[in-house]
Parts: C-alpha cells; sequence; structure tokens
C-alpha cells in the first residue's frame, strides 16, 4: 500500500501539470503513453516491439491519434478510413510474406488493439482540447467510483460481479462506486458547473462510470487470458499503463459518443 500511495503521488505530480498545461507537451505525452499502452498489449501477445507487424501498427495507432488542428493544422494526405485500409492490407500481406508465422489472429489482434488504444487517448486529446474542467470530471469520477467500489465492497460485498474475469470484484462494489461517482459528480457540477442541467450530469455520470468499470473489466479479461497479473511494471504497486488508463479510455470515447462533449 506504501508504494501504491507514494507511486500515485509521483504520477499524479507528473501527469496534473502536464494536463494543465496542454498544448503540445500534453499531445506528445499522451502519445507517449499510448505508444507504452499498446506494447503492453504486444508483449502479452508477445509479438516483439521491433517486428515488421509492430512498425505497422505503431504507425497506424498514430495515425488515428492524429488531428491537424491539434499539430499546427498540417492535415494528413488520406482518411482515416483508408489509413484503416491500408493497415488491414499491410497485415494481412504480411502473414503472406512470413508463411503465417505471424497469423490472422495475430493482426486481428494488433488492428483491433490500435483502434482501443488509439482512439481512447485520441478522445483524451479531444476532451482537454474541448476545456480542462471536462478532463477533470472524468478523473474525478474515475477516481470516485474506483475508491467507491472498493469501500462498498469491503464493507458490504458478498455478491461477485464477474468471478470468471476478476474475482475480487462485487456487485456492491459496482453500485458503490456508481454512487460516489454521482455525489462526487454533483459537488463538481455546484463548484464548476459542465453542463446546464444536473439531471443530465448525473444521468451522464451514471453511464460513464458503468463504461470506467465496463473498461476495467477488459483489462482484467485480457490479463486473465494471457495469464499476467499487470499489463506492465511503469508504475510500482500499480502495474502498466493500461491498468491505470483502462477505465478512462473507455470512458471518455461514450462521453463524445453520447453528445456530452461537442467536438
Amino acid at each position: 500500500m506504501k508504494q501504491r500511495t507514494i507511486t500515485a503521488v509521483v504520477a499524479a505530480l507528473i501527469f496534473l501539470p502536464i494536463v494543465i498545461l496542454g498544448g503540445l507537451p500534453f499531445l506528445l505525452f499522451v502519445y507517449l503513453i499510448a505508444t507504452i499502452g499498446i506494447y503492453e498489449l504486444m508483449r502479452m501477445k508477445k509479438i516483439a516491439k521491433y517486428s515488421v507487424s509492430a512498425i505497422i501498427t505503431f504507425l497506424f495507432m498514430w495515425s488515428l491519434m492524429y488531428k491537424g488542428e491539434m499539430f499546427g493544422q498540417f492535415e494528413l494526405p488520406i482518411t482515416k478510413a483508408e489509413i484503416t485500409l491500408l493497415a488491414v492490407l499491410l497485415l494481412l500481406s504480411y502473414t503472406v510474406l512470413v508463411k503465417n508465422r505471424f497469423t490472422f489472429d495475430d493482426a486481428g489482434f494488433l488492428l483491433i488493439s490500435a483502434v482501443y488504444i488509439g482512439m481512447g487517448f485520441y478522445y483524451l486529446m479531444e476532451t482537454r482540447q474541448n476545456g480542462l474542467e471536462y478532463i477533470f470530471y472524468a478523473l474525478f469520477v474515475v477516481w470516485a467510483t474506483d475508491t467507491g467500489a472498493y469501500l462498498f465492497g469491503r464493507a458490504f460485498g458478498k455478491r461477485k460481479l464477474w468471478p470468471q474475469i476478476s474475482p475480487k470484484k462485487t456487485i456492491e462494489g459496482s453500485v458503490g462506486g456508481i454512487l460516489l461517482a454521482c455525489v462526487v459528480a454533483f459537488i463538481f457540477q455546484i463548484i464548476y458547473p459542465i453542463h446546464s442541467s444536473m439531471t443530465i450530469v448525473l444521468l451522464v455520470t451514471i453511464i460513464i462510470s458503468m463504461a470506467g468499470q465496463v473498461g476495467d473489466l477488459v483489462e482484467s479479461a485480457f490479463k486473465r487470458h494471457y495469464a499476467v497479473k499487470d499489463s506492465g511494471k511503469i508504475l510500482p504497486g500499480h502495474g502498466g499503463v493500461l491498468d491505470r488508463f483502462d477505465s478512462l479510455i473507455f470512458m471518455l470515447p461514450i462521453l463524445h459518443l453520447i453528445g456530452f462533449i461537442q467536438v
């Protein structure tokens, strides 16, 4: 617990100032953590980070994250749909070139991973562009959900939420996480309004708190399938980048898809 606390404090002291500063330092930082995140997935799958398939995947993910107005209005010469098609064709062609040592399943894994990680962190950058208040709202909801789930789970947890995926999580903890997230969002809305309607804020909070928990379960499912304890070791006591950002990168696209944050 001491190690986790120290790591959390140090990480916050690095992450929060960069978020507040915004601009190019924030964009580069997001690209860095996204790159580490997809590398963690590749390592689970035992795909070498310097392989041709990995390089294609890195380039594909970076392209998905790119938006011209974030980088001095320089636009990519092709659309992201065309980039996706190109990545699919390249990875499938590579399965032939290496005589199926790199398989169709491997190609599918890398493509889904690039979209999952790339678009998740893309929406982190988009959210920051729309206003610092949205970033902090999302972070507070994530932290409140995690804290509420832990406290309520320990105090009242009896019924397992999804034992095959994450044996320690309980239904009571999940509900407690949503409740605490709503309390925190209620206070946040009073102090720093992010919408004209408190009811909408609370409804959205319930949705994204649930989405964040699904994101956490998705990461747990990855680790259980590939028989690893943590996605990485970059954050002592916490694991890897995906162990810390799994809820956030699942939640932020939802905020945009439901129109709560306008692009």
